[in-house]
């Protein structure tokens, strides 16, 4: 919706309109052109306040993609200021976000409160650590999502209301369906523009009444509205239209000043604020206030007036009953600036109302410029609960604040307080210094928070790509890093292949914006290609407008560079520019702890594979396959091993997994191998071989626990026999496709007691049968039980149709292959009996 255009026109007949965030330069609407555009801002507005309505939220937002899809824009807004939702602005689509998650899945996300939302989505909670409960629905249809409908609620145990949900899906599968009819037409549905500020309807307190009349003061002919006439006491359907009947109802004391005023309007063109009394019905008399002017474009002569009586009885008694109070009263706009302040506030605070109206508090008093402050401003808008705290006006004045907030805004008291304990020491008046807003603070601190899970380069690179670069809403992303006084290239995002082929092992000192930002220490920017082209001549361009070199600097050593590409010409305001300097430091900072960690994995990784079988046993009757997956998160290495050794009997399938995940756990897996494989083919039974390790694990006393799966398979004859300890019941594949769980009785994990035994199961396999044995990392999944996982798997063993043994193997690790944030280690173990 275009700043200016009413969010109600030709729509629906609700009170309200929209307004735009004062000085923001880059603000996303519905990109339709033409009537089609406006359309869907009026679809979008309504739908959000029809959520509003239904469903008792305070606050509700509406975000659709990006052109590029990688980024879901903050479109529509109402409720909560714009000024609050800064780490809302963009939200990149991967990441781990409330409305991020319901966009890829298509599912309704719901929090419940600040516990909540720390538990499931710490990102949200660093940049928004404040208590509200919230739901985001995907806005979709056909099997395209648009964007997401977030609505938010005051923080309960309850949680958001069933009765909310199914309202909120309801008008988010009429609002996907109006747009797809929309797309279907030809129009493109995504974020360009304008944010829309869509205004709620506020009390419905008359606080002044209006009445127009047009008085022709040659005939004494006077046309008035229905207002008109009832301010002054007459029956609209009673009025003949004369001037007289109306002055009538004017005090007899006044008519002299109103009669002045008349021919003051007629000599001078117009008359400004005359107050005169009218008389009620029971003959009491109340003021109200006659503004007119002469029509530039009427009659010739002046004997035409035009103009409003105001009957501001209420607001001028609300106004100054406040003013009487001795406690001070102030009231904030939702975006936290002083619209009113009464006398004792003045006082309180030692400003005058002049200097505080039209600002935030924290701007003008410097000593409520401690951030602090702001916070509990913001607190309560986006809690929608009181709050108060205390604050110290220098040099020894404790004063009291409370503030009460709702949608349109928040009103506060002052009174003053006792000093806290320890708080009656004055202090001196605080200098008055530029400060970073608080919500600049929170957008910072959720951003780079992405970072602090990514430990290796590969994952720094790609959070800086899927949450940093469409939090900016950039389109290009390059990382180099400094080697032998050369930047190489690491990551990159949205290049033209081979465009950045010309500049890997640029040396230091070439005169290119990515060398000089990390030379100098100073991020460039440029806001346009005739700025970058002006600076640098004949540099290569592609498609890009506007870019952002980023020095990499960690603890005073260079790392690298980032350069940051968008694809139209834009100004980086300085809260931007701050942002993203201070983002520099943090991806310089990450780097430098991922190279680290990549060199250090990489050798404990090659430590752990060498602890592993590098090739299986061929043993008649029996093939074997086995896959072996590292986890992708984590610094350390896991415990998880296999084996298959060759006995006199036949085969003797392993596998196992020590607890923990470093080089420790790794070590433990390597003596227990040996150990397991030295006692099965010394022809121990396997309960036996389980309890000998189980001693020797005591013994040993490592401080860690393992589990383990010990099966004997006999080529001739299909026998077999099991023990297990403490370790994930094995799945069996049968000929006719039927697949179970082998829920074979076991002992206690390996490590706890020296006396524990391990019952052995034996079952025979007909040919062709399938074992599969795993270990718990393939199994698991965040929000599930083990016991789901588990079942997956078997669904999974009796669905797969693969040509061989190994193929088989990959068909069942692929959705742990796919898996970006998989904690644990995988590892599988395959053995089919296919007698000859």
């Amino acid at each position: 919706m275009r700043q200016g255009v009413p969010a109600d026109q030709h729509g629906p007949p609700e009170t309200g309109g929209t307004r735009a965030e004062r000085g923001d330069a880059h603000r996303p609407r519905a990109n339709v052109a033409g009537p089609a555009g406006h359309e869907v801002d009026v679809l979008l507005a309504a739908a959000v306040r029809k959520a509003l309505g239904t469903t008792q939220a305070y606050g509700g937002a509406i975000h659709l993609h990006s052109r590029d899809r990688r980024s879901l824009v903050l479109t529509t807004v109402a409720g909560v200021p714009l000024s609050l939702l800064s780490p809302m602005r963009r939200i990149a689509v991967a990441g781990p976000l409330p409305a991020a998650v319901s966009y890829r899945t298509g599912r309704t996300v719901t929090l419940a409160d600040t516990e909540d939302t720390m538990r499931r989505f710490p990102q949200l909670a660093v940049g928004m650590p404040y208590d509200f409960s919230s739901a985001c629905v995907p806005i979709a249809a056909d099997g395209h999502t648009f964007g997401v409908l977030t609505a938010l609620w005051p923080a309960s145990q309850h949680g958001v209301p069933d009765r909310a949900r199914r309202h909120l899906r309801t008008i988010v599968n009429r609002l996907g369906a109006a747009l797809a009819e929309l797309e279907a037409g030809g129009h493109r549905i995504e974020a360009a523009g304008d944010t829309a500020v869509v205004e709620l309807p506020t009390p419905a307190v008359a606080v002044t009444r209006v009445g127009l009349f047009d008085w022709n003061l040659a005939t004494g002919r006077l046309a008035a509205d229905d207002e008109m006439c009832e301010l002054f006491g007459v029956a609209p359907a009673d009025f003949d239209g004369r001037a007289v009947t109306l002055m009538g109802r004017i005090a007899p004391a006044d008519l002299p000043e109103f009669r002045a005023a008349a021919r003051a309007a007629l000599d001078h063109g117009r008359v400004l604020a005359t107050r005169v009394r009218v008389l009620e019905r029971d003959g009491h008399a109340y003021p109200v206030e006659l503004w007119g002017r002469v029509p530039a474009t009427g009659p010739v002569g002046r004997s035409h007036l035009v103009g409003a009586v105001l009957d501001s009885r209420t607001g001028t008694a609300a106004a100054a009953a406040v003013e009487r109070l001795r406690d001070g009263v102030f009231s904030l706009d939702p975006d936290g600036v002083v619209g009113y302040v009464n006398r004792s506030c003045e006082l309180l605070l030692a400003a005058r109302r002049e200097d505080l109206i039209g600002h935030h508090p924290w701007d003008v008093l410097p000593w409520l410029a401690d951030p602090v402050y702001e916070d509990r401003y913001r607190a309560a808008m986006l809690s929608q609960q009181p709050t108060a705290f205390l604050a110290l006006r220098p040099p020894d004045t404790w004063l009291a604040f409370s503030l009460y907030p709702d949608a349109h805004g928040v009103t506060g008291r002052v009174v003053a307080a006792e000093p806290p304990p320890g708080g009656s020491a004055p202090i001196a008046e605080p200098p008055v210094l530029a400060r970073p807003g608080i919500g600049s603070t929170y957008h910072l601190l959720q951003l780079a928070s992405a970072l602090t899970e990514a430990v290796s380069v590969k994952e720094v690179c790609r959070a800086v790509a899927d949450q940093i670069l469409p939090a900016f809403g950039g389109q290009q992303l390059a990382i180099y890093t400094v080697r032998d006084k050369r930047l190489h290239l690491v990551s990159q995002t949205g290049y033209p292949d081979g465009f950045l082929d010309r500049f890997e092992g640029t040396p230091m000192g070439t005169r290119l914006p990515g060398v000089e930002a990390l030379s100098s220490g100073t991020p460039i920017f440029f806001e346009s290609v005739h700025q970058l082209s002006a600076a640098y001549p004949g540099i290569p361009l592609d498609e890009m407008r506007a870019w952002a070199f980023l020095p990499l600097i960690a603890s005073g050593h260079p790392v690298g560079s980032c350069i940051l590409g968008f694809d139209e010409s834009r100004p980086f305001t300085s809260e931007e520019r701050g942002l993203l300097t201070a983002l520099g430091g943090f991806i310089a900072q990450a780097l430098e702890r991922a190279r680290l960690y990549d060199a250090e994995f990489a050798l404990a990784r090659g430590l752990q594979q060498a602890l592993l079988p590098h090739r299986l046993p061929r043993i008649e009757s029996i093939r074997i396959a086995a896959r072996y997956l590292p986890g992708t998160q984590g610094m350390e290495i896991g415990g998880d091993w296999y084996d298959a050794i060759t006995t006199s009997c036949g085969a003797c399938l392993v596998i196992g997994d020590v607890e923990g995940h470093n080089v420790g756990a790794a070590a433990t897996m390597g003596q227990l191998r040996s150990a397991v494989r030295a006692f099965a083919s010394g022809g121990a039974p396997p309960g036996e071989v389980l309890s000998r390790t189980n001693r020797l694990m005591v013994d040993l006393d490592p401080g860690l626990l393992a589990s383990c799966c010990l099966l004997y398979l006999e080529p001739a004859t299909g026998r077999a026999c099991a023990a297990r300890a403490g370790h994930l019941p094995p799945l069996v594949k049968h000929p006719d496709g039927h697949t179970e769980v082998l829920h074979l009785p076991g002992g206690p994990l390996l490590g706890i007691d020296n006396h524990a035994e391990f019952p052995v199961t034996e079952l025979v396999l007909a040919p062709g049968s399938v074992l599969a044995l795993y270990t718990d990392g393939l199994v698991e999944e965040p929000g599930s039980g083990i016991d789901e996982g588990i079942d997956r798997l078997r669904t999974t063993l009796a669905h797969a149709e693969a040509a061989g043994l190994d193929d088989l193997a990959d068909q069942l690790l692929r959705d742990a292959r796919r898996s970006a944030h998989r904690a644990d280690d995988v590892a599988l173990l395959l053995a089919r009996y296919q007698p000859r």
